[in-house]
């Protein structure tokens, strides 16, 4: 896998010049929104033949959707916002057909990252994501086929009830807590660890609970439904402030990002001026 991926990243910078690169985002926006757009209107086709054949109303079915979205509207925002810088947009195809991002998909992509070297937003790491995602599916579909099919009912059944619970209660945390010291290790930067931290921990212990008493009743109900999105935003806002403010905390700085842009500029212009 380091090999293929190494010898795709050397591919759009020298061999096949820069606008390889180009055509495999175009051939990936293109599929994935062609994909993207006809799962929707499968999608959609659930309501309606819902609607058809049961004699139910479609004001029921709005309704439906309007609990649900005021309960798990603020994933729809968060996720795209916090996975993208991660994955890149080929993976956000893939990641939102498929399902299970952050459970399945995103560990995959940041272990595959790691193992090739690649740092998050780069292209190698974008080629990374795409084949780790591919490989997930594929175990995934493996262990859904014999672990669920197979195996599934008999493992329930010989399982002890209070083993059941604790794999309930605890897989999903232990998986993002794992998932989280991933992309902290494979992407240190001090800083922005400190701050989300202190604004995690400053939103759920001080402003989700104290919202109803600082801005009324419904004003606080809709604070606390989106307090992780405000989390998100307050990270990525205050992030960007020091970025722009004291960028050496950061490890930024204007000779460096010359020194990033010329070493991924010269293989192109060293291969064109051989040729």
């Amino acid at each position: 896998m380091t090999e293929l991926i190494s010898a795709s990243e050397n591919s759009t910078t020298t061999s096949s010049g820069p606008g390889s690169w180009e055509r495999f985002e175009r051939t990936t926006t293109g599929w994935g929104r062609a994909t993207m757009l006809a799962t929707l209107l499968v999608t959609l086709a659930g309501p309606y033949i819902l609607v058809q054949l049961t004699g139910a109303r479609l004001s029921d079915v709005f309704t439906v959707f309007w609990a649900i979205a005021l309960a798990f509207g603020v994933v729809w925002f968060v996720e795209p916002i916090t996975y993208y810088p991660m994955l890149g947009s080929a993976s956000m195809y893939q990641a939102f057909m498929i399902g299970n991002i952050s459970s399945k998909l995103l560990p995959a992509a940041l272990v595959a990252q790691e193992a090739v070297g690649a740092k998050p937003g780069t292209r190698k790491a974008q080629l990374a994501s795409v084949l780790a995602i591919c490989g997930a599916v594929v175990v995934h579909l493996i262990a859904l086929t014999t672990v669920v099919g197979v195996l599934g009912s008999w493992l329930l059944s010989v399982m002890p009830a209070f083993l059941l619970q604790v794999v309930q209660t605890n897989v999903l945390a232990a998986i993002i807590g794992a998932v989280l010291v991933q992309m902290v290790l494979s992407n240190p930067k001090p800083i922005i660890v400190a701050i989300a931290a202190v604004v995690g921990t400053f939103v759920i212990f001080f402003l989700v609970p104290n919202a109803p008493a600082l801005f009324g009743e419904t004003v606080g109900s809709k604070v606390a439904m989106f307090g992780t999105l405000i989390a998100v935003l307050l990270t990525i806002g205050i992030s960007i402030l020091v970025a722009k403010v004291a960028p050496q905390l950061l490890g930024l700085s204007a000779g460096a990002d010359a020194a990033d842009e010329a070493s991924t500029t010269t293989p192109a212009t060293t291969s064109r001026d051989q040729h």
